[in-house]
């Protein structure tokens, strides 16, 4: 028996069901036993201490737990042996112990080291959010939370596999059940109970995790260039007057809509001090001077910061802290000095620059103040972003900086809204971190970090589609926290009023197709009109055999095309700037289309590829307007136009061991693959990014 006992123990899943008095657990149990057709342990103390109570009538005794500990094991031995695939426990040894330290203050050494030791596959804490039920073994309903954190401590505390349970009973089942075949999945996939535990937290499903992993093993096509796209082939180039002509037409229409601007502002400005801190690791102020480092590596960008320092926005703030701190500062060498300077600027004992993120750093330098780049973005949504009263502004930030955000809103809003005569409205999302990806060492088996624990990276700025899907706007205008200007912003909104403008003159012909195809006004005589829009204007291509199509099929072929999310995106000439360009792209099926493609995503082994990549003649500045509605004034479900099959595999390391991420589709790139899609050049001064902090040197971010 002892033999099948074991043998039986490691095929059945043991699922406890643990918690104080009146909470559902018995419930449960039997509810999830007759769900998956097997047996559930009942609890074993009410048996015994009924018979007890019948025959004494007396309370329960520190002695009574022993023997109850022990019927209760005999109890789920023997339902084991009748269980099928799983074995659902309405108590444990654990619960008996919990009990016994609440009303005794002491627990049998043999019980608690059998509590602590005695294993189950997962536990379901039952929460205390249903009503307190009265019976001959339930008492302190006064003290039902306090009781409940016991509980949830001894689990905590003892490392035990938990997921709590809340709602009322109908919907602790269906909880339970879809966990259940999650767990099941995620053990088949070789992962633990405490991982399945850190998946289930991290809001990841399992069938996520196994499509993530299914990409490491199989890798992720290259984008297939058809040709690079160019003036008059995929890229629109209107003269400024054209250009002043949209923005006046925006102007006029701008009242209809709900606008709103959108800034990823989430990512931390490492990269933008990442050569000095390469500079901080690298060298000794004891053994060289900083010219001779300069020399040495060939650190270009560490001399032109130096010299251009006196200009940074945040100089004269760094330097005042440094005179407080060392009273010598001064008189200090212009090594030691500028040493201490870069040092200051990045330690987290200081001003820690590069842990925080763009938004809340100093960017420009104005006579009366400094503005930091969300300032700018106020700024800016006052002068495009608004129906005339309000202007929207959304920020995805990560949860502990958005308070910093906040403050800088609170001290410039009032003064920026006074100089546009508007009222500006901010609000803020977080990168959801169920869209984590799981790493992978470089056998594509699970990344675990030092301690044994799964290891869980963002899903890159590709996850934002999620907070993008959740906003309630019509036209959202997209551009990065770092692409703002000290200078000439009245030129900048121009552009992004002109690029709203041919928006919504393309959308309203869209829609104006939508409603004459949804009302039967489109015959075989209009169709050629409505395929030479969408091909010259929409840049969206009918595939060969359409002309054999049935009118109905012809119609249902062109509502599919136009019915879907639309964005105009400017594009700047190529300046050798690193990122993504406007390409025709070719997918499996032979279907050519307008996208947004990194370096990354292309084969650069194959000649022609990467010689098509070397023809592009223009670069995505990420200056976007996007149109989320469609005709009947209904929000896109954004996620249904992403192409899933795209996504980017990247190298990273943690505590020096290499592992491999996978990112999502990026925003611009894959999460809008399937949308119409219209470039649109707009000029070189549209683009002023902060990469590095020896952008902020150059005349965009400087006072004229």
């Amino acid at each position: 028996m002892e033999e099948n006992l074991k043998q039986q123990a490691t095929t059945i899943i043991k699922i406890a069901l643990f918690g104080p008095e009146s909470t559902g657990k018995t419930t449960l149990a039997k509810q999830l036993s007759e769900h998956f057709e097997t047996v559930w342990a009942p609890e074993y103390a009410r048996e015994y201490l009924q018979q007890k109570w019948d025959a004494e009538r007396k309370n329960c005794e520190p002695e009574d737990l022993l023997p109850i500990a022990i019927g209760q094991m005999k109890t789920e031995n023997e339902a084991l042996l009748a269980a099928n695939k799983y074995l659902f426990c309405d108590t444990t040894l654990m619960v008996t112990k919990v009990f016994s330290d609440i009303y005794y203050n002491f627990c049998d050494p043999a019980i608690d080291k059998a509590a602590r030791k005695h294993k189950y596959d997962l536990f379901f804490l039952t929460d205390v959010d249903i009503p307190w039920e009265q019976d001959d073994l339930r008492d302190r309903p006064q003290n039902r939370t306090s009781t409940f954190e016991t509980f949830r401590n001894a689990l905590t505390e003892n490392e035990k596999p938990f997921i709590t349970l809340s709602g009322n009973r109908e919907q602790r089942f269906e909880k339970a059940v879809k966990i259940l075949q999650d767990f099941e999945k995620a053990r088949e996939m070789g992962f633990s109970s405490q991982d399945f535990i850190a998946i289930y937290n991290h809001g990841v499903s399992t069938d996520k995790i196994q499509d993530h992993l299914a990409i490491f093993s199989k890798g992720i096509a290259k984008t297939i260039l058809e040709r690079p796209a160019t003036k008059d082939d995929g890229i629109l180039r209107p003269t400024p007057e054209i250009y002043a002509a949209y923005a006046d037409f925006f102007g006029q229409k701008r009242t209809e809509y709900k606008l709103k601007k959108f800034v990823p502002a989430s990512g931390a400005a490492s990269r933008m001090f990442k050569f000095l801190n390469e500079f901080l690791n690298d060298f000794n102020i004891e053994e060289e001077t900083i010219n001779a480092y300069i020399n040495r590596k060939n650190a270009t960008a560490l001399a032109v910061f130096l010299v251009g320092l006196e200009k940074l926005p945040f100089y004269e703030e760094v330097s005042l802290t440094l005179q407080r701190n060392y009273s010598n500062f001064r008189s200090l060498n212009k090594d030691l000095r500028d040493y201490y300077f870069i040092k200051a600027m990045l330690s987290p004992y200081h001003f820690d620059f590069a842990a925080k993120p763009k938004g809340i750093l100093n960017f420009h330098k104005y006579p009366t103040h400094i503005a930091t780049s969300v300032e700018e973005h106020l700024n800016e949504s006052c002068l495009y972003a608004c129906d005339g009263k309000i202007a929207h502004l959304h920020f995805t930030v990560s949860p502990e900086h958005q308070k910093a955000f906040e403050r800088i809103i609170q001290n410039v809003q009032g003064k920026i809204e006074k100089q546009h005569g508007n009222t500006i409205k901010v609000n803020f999302s977080y990168q959801d971190k169920a869209t984590d990806t799981l790493a992978v060492d470089l056998e594509n088996k699970p990344f675990r970090d030092d301690n044994g624990q799964l290891v869980f990276r963002p899903g890159g700025h590709g996850a934002l589609i999620q907070n993008l899907n959740s906003l309630d706007a019509d036209i959202i205008f997209i551009k990065n926290i770092d692409n703002v200007i000290q200078n000439h912003i009245e030129e900048i909104a121009l552009y992004k009023k002109a690029l709203a403008g041919i928006m919504i003159e393309l959308q309203e012909m869209i829609f104006n197709y939508l409603k004459l195809i949804e009302s039967g006004k489109i015959g075989e005589k209009e169709i050629p009109d409505l395929v030479e829009f969408s091909m010259k204007r929409l840049n969206m291509n009918v595939i060969d055999d359409f002309e054999k199509f049935t009118l109905e099929n012809k119609l249902e072929f062109l509502r599919q095309l136009l019915d879907r999310p639309l964005r105009v995106c400017g594009m700047v000439k190529n300046e050798g700037e690193p990122g993504g360009g406007p390409f025709w792209v070719m997918d499996k099926k032979g279907n050519v289309s307008l996208q947004i493609v990194e370096s990354t995503q292309v084969d650069l082994s194959n000649p022609a590829q990467l010689q098509i990549l070397k023809n592009a003649t223009h670069f995505n500045p990420v200056d976007l307007v996007c149109g989320l509605k469609n005709y009947k004034g209904q929000k896109f479900d954004l996620t249904q136009f992403v192409d899933k099959n795209s996504g980017f595999i990247v190298d990273k390391t943690k505590n020096g061991r290499a592992l491999k991420a996978y990112e999502l589709p990026g925003l611009w790139n894959g999460a809008m693959a399937k949308w119409i899609t219209v470039f649109v050049q707009v000029p070189l001064i549209t683009f002023n990014p902060v990469k590095t902090v020896n952008d902020l040197l150059k005349p965009a971010h400087q006072p004229q």
